[in-house]
């Protein structure tokens, strides 16, 4: 009966290939379709460090005014972790949809679920609305991202996958660069703004209502528009041939839903994670505790849909997936190479933006988002310098330079800068590139590891995995901050980013995949 069944959507086949090129407009459209997809990603994940404070002051307006910083911290930290392990949640979740309904359909489900919430947070009441919003609209760009990639690389052919791979990293740093440039002109943009809709008649109230505390409700809904790639997708973009064959083969039948409840057990701890750095007056062995437990609650609950379905697989008489352990090892090896690469970023790079507001001061009002440019600027460079050295020298060798390059670089920028200027944010042009290079490196390596049958679920798991380290990670560096380094984020900064040092060592266990297809 599988073999009988039909994807609504056109084959790449069929919309006919390119005279000039040999490449179908349908490729391209997937492509389109993905690339927007992932610089909405940015653009969103950019949004929020704008809007956090005013939004968050003016939900929170009930607290006295000498305890409403502390509390908005506190707030901004969980939203924050909360995104993270949503995406992280959401990467299983959507990757599992797409290897048993299809790349394109999940993918759509997926890019509608974030740009819904994300623009839902504009409506939101309170604190704890929004970060129940946030976290639901990171279920859909964790999914996105392992979805999107799994459909390019599938339906491009092997010898783009480089330069593929180059333009994924790119796009979202493209997003994080455009709200940079927004944020310099905030104010005058969210003005013309106010002014277009008193002209077109919109009553007062909710003029007020939209434009208050700097206008970031207007600002949240507007991150609503990514839905109309849904239109898009739905249209124009092909279906993967490679998962339509092993769909006709009967590969999705194995899928079941009653494995997702490994996820929600996997979701748990995360969360307790995050409560127990995030409370105050917990042991430290506590809290070590509590990590180490949370961490293999998560590793158990993300992995056992797959683990599942490969055993249900192989006793059904697929021999390839006989060997569940082998795809379980990857994972797991794919989420160490992927975590390195988020925790360094998240853990050290990140903190260059407040770092850079307390070395300017009250003079240079700007220089968060002048440092975001440049460190955006120099991350499009480095993921599709990444991606390309992928493919000219080796997936090992170049990853191992990737860690050599991003520890040095945070070295430079957080031990030799001392105040605002050229020199810092050459520095941090330099670290965003390299620190930021591994984003096009993944995209190149992580379907390389996995079969068409559990390539997005497996992908996803991986990557987005790194985002709960990363949330522990952020959480420790503050940690660090406050109770060991006296509020010093150099120092901080310069011990998290030894995790490049794991990772230097980590790479040389992975298999080498340099020239060979992807896996079938």
């Amino acid at each position: 009966m599988a073999s009988k069944e039909q994807s609504p959507y056109p084959s790449p086949a069929s919309t006919g290939p390119e005279p000039s090129s040999g490449i179908s407009r349908g490729q391209w459209m997937a492509l389109a379709a993905a690339l927007l997809g992932w610089m909405f990603d940015g653009l969103e994940m950019g949004l929020f460090p704008l809007v956090a404070r005013p939004s968050l002051k003016a939900l929170l307006a009930g607290d006295t005014v000498g305890e409403i910083d502390k509390v908005v911290g506190l707030w901004n930290g969980v939203i924050t972790a909360g995104f993270l392990v949503g995406a992280a949640t959401g990467g299983v979740l959507f990757g599992w949809l797409g290897d048993r309904l299809g790349r394109v359909r999940a993918m759509m489900l997926s890019v509608f679920t974030y740009a819904v919430f994300s623009g839902l947070c504009g409506f939101a009441g309170s604190a704890a609305q929004v970060a129940a919003f946030r976290f639901t609209a990171a279920l859909g760009m964790g999914g996105e991202w392992s979805l999107g990639v799994a459909l390019v690389m599938e339906i491009w052919p092997n010898r783009s996958r480089g330069f593929l791979a180059g333009l994924i990293g790119a796009a979202s740093n493209v997003g994080f660069l455009l709200i940079a440039v927004v944020g310099l002109g905030l104010t005058t943009f969210v003005d013309s703004l106010e002014a277009f809709f008193e002209k077109t008649g919109m009553p007062q109230p909710w003029i007020e209502a939209l434009f208050a505390d700097g206008g970031w409700r207007l600002l949240m809904i507007l991150g609503a528009t990514p839905a109309l790639l849904t239109l898009l997708i739905r249209l124009f973009v092909p279906e993967s041939e490679k998962w339509q064959k092993a769909h006709a083969a009967g590969a999705a039948t194995h899928w079941a839903a009653r494995d997702l409840l490994g996820v929600l057990f996997g979701a748990v701890g995360p969360c307790a994670i995050i409560y127990v750095w995030a409370a105050k007056e917990i042991p430290l062995f506590v809290q070590i505790s509590v990590t180490l437990i949370g961490l293999a609650a998560a590793t158990v609950g993300y992995t056992y849909p797959v683990i599942r379905y490969l055993q249900r697989s192989a006793l059904a008489g697929d021999h390839a997936n006989r060997d569940w352990r082998q795809a379980l090892g990857r994972m797991l090896l794919g989420a160490c190479l992927g975590g390195v690469a988020l925790l360094g970023t998240w853990g050290s790079l990140q903190w260059a933006t407040p770092w850079a507001n307390q070395l300017a001061g009250p003079d240079i009002p700007q220089a968060s988002s002048y440092t975001q440019i440049s460190s955006a600027l120099g991350a499009i460079v480095g993921t599709i310098l990444a991606a390309l050295m992928g493919d000219w020298f080796g997936r090992r060798i170049t990853y191992f330079v990737l860690c050599i390059a991003s520890l040095a670089s945070a070295a430079v920028l957080f031990r030799l800068n001392t105040e605002f200027n050229a020199m810092f944010l050459v520095s941090v042009f330099v670290a965003g590139g390299c620190t930021a290079s591994f984003y096009g490196w993944l995209p190149l390596y992580l379907p390389e590891l996995f079969r068409t049958s559990v390539r997005a679920t497996g992908q996803g798991f991986s990557f987005n995995f790194g985002r709960i380290l990363a949330a522990v990670g952020s959480l420790q560096t503050g940690y660090l901050m406050e109770n060991v380094f006296e509020g010093s984020f150099p120092k901080a900064c310069s011990v998290t980013s030894l995790i490049y040092v794991v990772g230097m060592v980590v790479i040389w266990f992975a298999p080498e995949t340099r020239g060979k297809p992807l896996p079938e």
